[in-house]
């Protein structure tokens, strides 16, 4: 599903999580609230989604589902840079994609939650192959995700800077939802996912124009 806002400044191909597809509410309004800064975005199913599965593909099969949405982008998309990425495990499976050497073009990989390890089992094995990533990486992060232990998230993105940016979220959890003693509300944590994305593209695309410039590691 394509979201083309007049003027874009880039396209992102938004993949979904293991647990809900392309149609899910975080999903369409991640998208709009992009689409609102200028943010183009191309949402898939990958095939266990559409066939009804509750057992996600295997990292081969999703490999290539990510690799034919971003073709699709980039047709659909023309003289818009790319970049991929997507929630949970459609990031993770992205980040595969592109350390496979997958996505020629893309222009950057963007994480929403980034499933370090099993609920309840810390651990950096499923991001063995992010040192590998060659492209600029932005991790969003929630600090009560249960899925990514903080401190973990750091130790993994800390050596690969300025390659990767790591934007936490405070209070949010792996699906972005904060408490309400929070004192904010999950629509503006999206308000915030969509800003953070935007500004990181655009340092992206100015550091191309600017190669000794480089990224930073924030929050």
């Amino acid at each position: 599903m394509l979201g083309q806002p007049a003027g874009a400044l880039a396209g992102l191909v938004l993949a979904h999580g293991a647990g809900a597809g392309m149609h899910h509410p975080f999903m369409e309004q991640l998208a709009a609230r992009l689409a609102e800064r200028g943010v183009a975005t191309l949402r898939f199913q990958f095939p266990f989604m559409e066939q009804g599965s509750r057992r996600t593909d295997t990292p081969e099969v999703a490999q290539v589902a990510v690799a034919a949405a971003v073709r699709a982008a980039m047709r659909l998309l023309p003289g818009l840079p790319v970049f991929a990425g997507g929630k949970s495990f459609g990031g993770r499976m992205a980040s595969q994609a592109c350390a496979q050497g997958l996505l020629p073009g893309v222009r950057g990989l963007v994480f929403v939650g980034f499933p370090l390890h099993p609920a309840g089992k810390p651990g950096v094995a499923r991001a063995a192959h992010i040192s590998q990533v060659p492209l600029p990486m932005l991790f969003l992060q929630g600090t009560r995700d249960a899925l990514a232990d903080m401190a973990l998230t750091r130790q993994v993105t800390a050596p690969l800077q300025p390659r990767a940016t790591l934007h936490v979220v405070d209070g949010a959890d792996h699906a972005f939802h904060v408490l309400v003693r929070s004192g904010r509300t999950d629509a503006q944590v999206l308000q915030e996912l969509a800003q953070a994305t935007r500004a990181w593209m655009a340092q992206v695309l100015s550091d191309a124009a600017s190669p000794q410039a480089g990224g930073a590691q924030t929050g």
